[in-house]
């Protein structure tokens, strides 16, 4: 992995560990749970950390460095390290900065998980959370208090497909010197990269687009190298990495993003066009229609519009189940970022421990849908959303 390369495919595949005597072309699984020593000396100097080697694969292990090395290159990050999944690099990430009577400031739009570790969790450990909504992003600085030490945001937020301005929270960051930490997960490092933006680290959940095949489950936190090591240090005491196996899939992944992103973008266009004109539907969010109230800030920070559309459709409960009921084509899942289209209904899924008063504040609303447009033909995604609203008029 010495060589550096400045396009992003290259980058992606051709970033890779350096081949053993068997001259393999593709990355062999290193399927261990420990590394040998050649003697005492060897074993004591890599413990004491005077000489880098594997130790131990849940402190590192080939495959995790070569899927790290090559987010890291991807984000333009210093460091990084992969986890088992999306929450525990969230966790790990914040778990291994703060201390009992730290403060976040967060944006209110984030995953259901994410709000019950900041709402349920954290404060056990006398860790607060103030939320700021999409439409006070100006008046965050009204939130920060002199133990603030996280600024925190989903953007794309998930399930509302809202906008944040990164520029925006890395000028605040900066004002007040905290961390800002931003999850990249719906827009991968091939449609946005937070770091150049300011961002001082970035978290996935490698389960989504960065698999995009439904396969494994896997996480990672990649920026600065000082932070990093604290999340390191943490991380191999509690145990939360990433297995080898899971880590090979998703280096291999990676290798085809670029192309399976730039698909699944130009899909997601084409359906929230469709839904932005279909009768049974209220409204439709997706970054890059120039009614997204945050358009101008999506085409600054990212490439393409992402793969995930909200939209509400008409007739509240009673329409979202008949929409439901009546897909056949597209699957019924709380994952997103698969080659499978899937449509989810956020208020009784993936955020149904919120309250009814939090759902609202982020605009999860009994008829939303959030649709993760896969890699199938347009026509049959299209025909498949399109038969299911029409049902709505005979519910």
């Amino acid at each position: 992995m010495k060589l550096k390369y400045d396009n992003f495919e290259t980058q992606a595949v051709r970033i890779q560990n350096e081949k053993t005597q068997f001259a393999e072309h593709s990355t062999p699984l290193y399927l261990t749970s420990g590394f040998v020593f050649e003697d005492s000396e060897e074993m004591r100097a890599a413990f004491a950390e005077e000489k880098e080697r594997n130790l131990y694969s849940r402190f590192s292990n080939p495959n995790t460095s070569e899927f790290v090395a090559k987010m890291c290159q991807l984000e333009g990050a210093e460091d990084g390290f992969a986890f088992a999944t999306g929450m525990s690099a969230v966790f790990s990430t914040f778990a291994a900065l703060l201390s009992s009577g730290d403060h976040i400031v967060s944006c209110r739009s984030v995953f259901g998980s994410t709000h019950t570790l900041f709402t349920k969790y954290f404060p056990k450990w006398n860790i607060e959370t103030s939320y700021y909504t999409i439409d006070q992003v100006d008046e965050m600085e009204t939130l920060i208090q002199t133990n603030t030490k996280v600024l925190y945001a989903e953007t794309p937020t998930n399930p509302g497909v809202d906008i944040v301005d990164l520029e925006l929270l890395s000028r605040i960051a900066k004002k007040y010197n905290l961390l800002l930490i931003i999850d990249n997960c719906f827009a991968t490092p091939y449609l946005q990269q937070p770091i150049k933006f300011g961002a001082d680290l970035v978290i996935h959940s490698a389960t989504k687009l960065i698999d995009g095949q439904g396969r494994v489950l896997g996480g990672v936190t990649v920026g600065r190298k000082e932070l990093i090591r604290e999340i390191y240090l943490f991380s191999r005491n509690t145990g939360p990495a990433l297995s080898p196996f899971n880590a090979w899939v998703l280096s291999k992944s990676l290798e085809t993003l670029a192309v399976r992103v730039e698909k699944h973008c130009q899909n997601a266009h084409e359906l929230a066009k469709f839904l932005e004109q279909h009768p049974n539907v209220n409204w439709v969010k997706y970054p890059f229609l120039p009614s997204h109230l945050k358009f101008e800030i999506a085409q600054k920070q990212m490439l393409l519009g992402g793969n995930i559309i909200s939209f509400e459709v008409k007739g509240g409960v009673h329409g979202g189940k008949t929409f439901f009921d009546a897909i056949q084509l597209c699957s019924l899942s709380a994952n997103l970022g698969d080659t499978r289209t899937i449509v989810t209904h956020p208020a009784s899924t993936t955020h149904s421990k919120l309250a009814q008063e939090d759902k609202n504040a982020v605009g999860i609303t009994d008829g939303l849908v959030r649709c993760s447009v896969g890699l199938e033909h347009i026509d049959d995604i299209i025909g498949d959303i399109d038969r299911a609203l029409q049902g709505i008029k005979k519910g």
